[in-house]
């Protein structure tokens, strides 16, 4: 399946970016006159997170996918002489019989996942399994499960449960409180970017409630933590080795990070999570009217006149 690319333009940044400068005069002047601080009244971050990913690792998959498709190819070869000659007409009749069934050809993708019951329960993104013919779970002890069971997806938040069938418990991770989450906490994530399974990457929350015209219910934490291809569907941990969000988009002008992630909140994701588990798909509320004709049997169980 190929990947599909999540990303979009971020055209207001730099005339921000620009103005921000504009202060800095007017902020050292602030400065001058403040009580001198030193380094030890900022927050530290992390000396190191190796005992934190070292524990939640194994809870990471990197999910492979394959699909077949069938139809014709994207593009049609063409004879050797330019447009207009003699054998075009030859050539173009000859590649149209080659061209009519279309051979049935294989792609494959990469994502991430994790492990959310001991059970086999698989979170990822819903678009990282997409229309697959066959999904591989990958642990990082070199193990492979096939799904046995998608349980259910939901398009519109990006993210799909699967089922695995392992011999023995799986260990899992447990979900934190995103709302609890401020711009400036740290967070990591563990992911399969390029297929390089088990990177860890550690970055800071740089904002929250992010809306990037995604879908109906953009809420996204934003984050600097490098989110590459293959990261879709992981985990955003925060310090408490908690799962606070679901790697989903990257903005990136060439498809690689820089420094521009959001994953779905964790809080967002549990009721999704929850839903797909016990109905297989999503029920959301809604308001509004929906009118149908009212039949002889209706109006009888209404106590209604004649329709």
């Amino acid at each position: 399946m190929p990947q599909r690319s999540n990303q979009s333009a971020a055209p207001g940044l730099l005339p921000r970016l620009r103005r921000s400068c504009f202060m800095a005069a007017g902020v050292v002047a602030v400065l001058a006159h403040a009580p001198l601080l030193t380094t030890a009244s900022f927050a530290r971050g992390p000396d190191s997170v190796a005992d934190i990913a070292e524990g939640l690792q194994d809870s990471v998959v990197n999910i492979s996918t394959t699909q077949t498709l069938k139809g014709p190819a994207e593009s049609k070869p063409t004879g050797p002489g330019p447009k207009g000659s003699p054998f075009e007409e030859f050539f173009d009749d000859f590649f149209d019989d080659q061209d009519k069934e279309g051979l049935p050809r294989k792609v494959s993708s990469l994502g991430s996942g994790f492990v959310i019951d001991p059970s086999g329960l698989v979170v990822t993104n819903n678009h990282v399994i997409e229309g697959a013919d066959e999904i591989i779970i990958n642990f990082t002890d070199g193990s492979k499960l096939k799904v046995t069971k998608i349980l259910g997806h939901d398009p519109k938040t990006d993210l799909a449960l699967l089922q695995v069938e392992p011999k023995k418990p799986l260990k899992a991770v447990t979900f934190g409180d995103s709302s609890k989450m401020r711009v400036g906490d740290w967070v990591m994530a563990i992911g399969n970017p390029f297929g390089l399974g088990g990177s860890v990457t550690v970055g800071i929350i740089s904002a929250t409630k992010r809306d990037i015209n995604a879908g109906p219910y953009d809420d996204f934490l934003q984050t600097d933590a490098a989110i590459n291809r293959g990261n879709s569907g992981g985990p955003l941990f925060n310090m408490d080795g908690q799962v606070i969000g679901v790697n989903t988009a990257i903005i990136s002008p060439s498809g690689g990070s820089i420094g521009i992630g959001f994953a779905v909140p964790s809080n967002s994701a549990v009721q999704v999570v929850d839903q797909l588990k016990q109905y297989g798909e999503t029920r959301r509320g809604w308001l509004g009217v929906h009118v149908q004709n009212v039949t002889q049997e209706i109006a009888d169980s209404l106590g209604m006149p004649q329709p």
